[in-house]
């Protein structure tokens, strides 16, 4: 029942996304070679640059395992990109009528954010369970609805007039988490992300609910005649997949933003499914495979500001590493029918 990492497939696709990185550079680029030294090199020259590469690697830990769990319980939520930038809207908002309860109010605050993306995942759950729809198309659809909305409330009801940025109000300072590597963004939120791969894959590999949750991701009907409550493993691992989603989202603004910025999110639910899928769904996968995508997040950002290609050249990655293990899912899939 355990999905196996095929680590030679894994470490070809890898390189080939490299290699398509290298022969973008030397099609896009005038002085290809000063953008490859900035782009391999460059997240790598100091402890600002080192902190804030990490520092999104814990973001994807949090996206990747959402995804993660919805995969491993036979459901995929596509609403990542939504779910962390609805989870990181409400999280802020909660601060601000949370703050007089003292050291409770920060993880209230981000279970708020967590809950609300959380039930938004499991709305796609219970329309797949009551009448049979898609979840791939309604978490989607649900998603992108949900941005317009947030881009709305944060550009206008919610709206901070004292800056120049489309944002909310600040957090208060007890609810920005502790600096580890400064001058760097590196903050708290890495560990409690490593923290949460510890108790993803407890849940997942100890426990009987973890068990069921895997049961009927594995085989639905094997898991009907076992006894197993099909309706409520639809709708749990939604849940936690979209509760997941909100706490990147949630830790995203306590640890760097401090305000929901208008689209801070955009491209993080795509990349932490990226990074799933390299994982292969496993928890303690998800920690390499993270560090990997956030230091080619990191070295596209850096090209982007020391030479004349975009940051877009992080899409190449991202979509040959979607292209080819999608690719090889689906030969297994078809080799398994065949």
């Amino acid at each position: 029942m355990e999905r196996k990492i095929d680590l030679p497939l894994i470490l070809v696709i890898i390189l080939l996304a490299l290699l398509a990185v290298v022969i973008s550079v030397f099609l896009l680029s005038g002085d290809p070679l000063r953008t490859l030294h900035y782009f391999f090199l460059g997240p790598l020259k100091g402890r600002y640059y080192i902190g804030n590469f990490l520092n999104s690697m814990g973001v994807l830990i949090f996206g990747a395992l959402g995804f993660s769990i919805a995969m491993q319980g036979g459901s995929f939520n596509l609403g990542g990109e939504g779910q962390i930038y609805g989870g990181a809207f409400v999280a802020t908002i909660a601060t601000f009528g949370l703050a007089r309860l003292g050291v409770v109010a920060p993880p209230l605050a981000l279970l708020a954010g967590a809950l609300f993306s959380g039930l938004i995942a499991a709305l796609s759950g219970f329309l797949k369970l009551r009448w049979g729809t898609n979840e791939l198309i309604t978490t989607f659809l649900i998603s992108y609805a949900l941005i317009l909305v947030v881009n709305y409330l944060v550009g206008g009801p919610f709206l901070d007039p004292t800056t120049n940025l489309i944002a909310t109000r600040k957090i208060a300072p007890q609810f920005q988490l502790a600096k580890i590597l400064e001058p760097s963004n590196l903050s708290t939120g890495l560990i409690y992300a490593l923290l949460a791969v510890v108790v993803v894959s407890f849940y997942l590999n100890r426990s009987r609910s973890g068990f069921e949750l895997k049961m009927m991701g594995y085989n639905p009907q094997f898991a009907l005649y076992s006894g197993i409550r099909v309706g409520w493993y639809t709708l749990w691992p939604m849940f936690l997949s979209g509760a997941f989603y909100g706490l990147a989202g949630g830790i995203s603004i306590f640890g760097t933003y401090h305000a929901t910025v208008k689209e801070f999110s955009s491209g993080m639910g795509w990349n932490a499914l990226a990074v799933a899928l390299i994982a292969r769904y496993r928890p303690w996968a998800i920690v390499p495979a993270a560090l990997f995508f956030a230091y080619l997040e990191a070295g596209s950002r850096n090209a982007m500001l020391h030479s004349d290609v975009t940051f877009e050249i992080i899409s190449i990655v991202q979509a040959v590493i979607f292209f080819f293990i999608t690719s090889a899912l689906l030969k297994k899939r078809g080799g398994r029918h065949g």
